[in-house]
């Protein structure tokens, strides 16, 4: 039961971070994490192409991703299950490419910027391995690479639950964004690993579920 109602809220952060990048169109320039980007970056075309880009197929990414480790989907709907993780990994991969660009110019200087490539790096990775395992009908290990593909992704979300608490403590915007550059996709990985493991002893949906 506690599992199932873990789940059920990481499905409803995922909707919520997954729709958040509508809020870059429709409110002020300055908004959620532009707020602490320089006019002069934020006046590049290239970076703000970049920018558009990873947000918003990030963002589909997520929403599309959950649904892929339901059981019912997988059993019942196998094509629309094809169909949503050909969605899943174009968009993963998009989001990924343009993260890595992006994260050269990431709030915190290198260290951060690091951080960021590495998760777009892996986030990359795993997906693109997620795929290749599948058109090989290596099974196993395409449900053990769209797990850490998806931890990747979902750290969308663990990095608005870590800032806010790190600013909290750290009282440095700068000094907590560095900081979760980092935690807020290794955590992500490491459960992942802990989840891919069961894998092989267990069916994917009594992994999750």
């Amino acid at each position: 039961m506690i599992r199932k109602w873990l789940w059920l809220l990481c499905i409803f952060l995922a909707i919520i971070i997954g729709l958040y990048p509508g809020l870059y169109f429709v409110l002020d320039r300055k908004f959620g994490l532009l707020g602490s980007k320089t006019d002069r970056l934020l006046s590049d075309v290239f970076w703000n192409i970049g920018f558009y880009i990873h947000i918003i197929f990030s963002g589909i990414a997520l929403l599309a991703g959950w649904p892929q480790f339901s059981k019912k989907l997988r059993k019942n709907h196998i094509e629309l299950h094809r169909k949503i993780g050909k969605l899943y990994v174009a968009c993963a991969l998009l989001g990924a490419a343009a993260g890595f660009y992006i994260a050269f110019h990431a709030t915190g200087g290198m260290i951060a910027s690091v951080g960021f490539i590495c998760l777009a790096l892996v986030w990359f990775t795993t997906t693109l391995s997620a795929y290749i395992h599948i058109k090989n009908a290596r099974i196993t290990l395409h449900q053990k690479m769209m797990i850490y593909s998806y931890a990747a992704c979902f750290a969308a979300v663990t990095l608005r639950i870590w800032l806010p608490a790190l600013v909290i403590c750290t009282k440095d915007f700068t000094t907590s964004y560095i900081i979760v550059a980092w935690l807020c996709w290794i955590p992500n990985l490491i459960f992942a690993g802990f989840l891919a493991r069961k894998i092989s002893r267990a069916p994917l949906h009594q992994v999750i579920s």
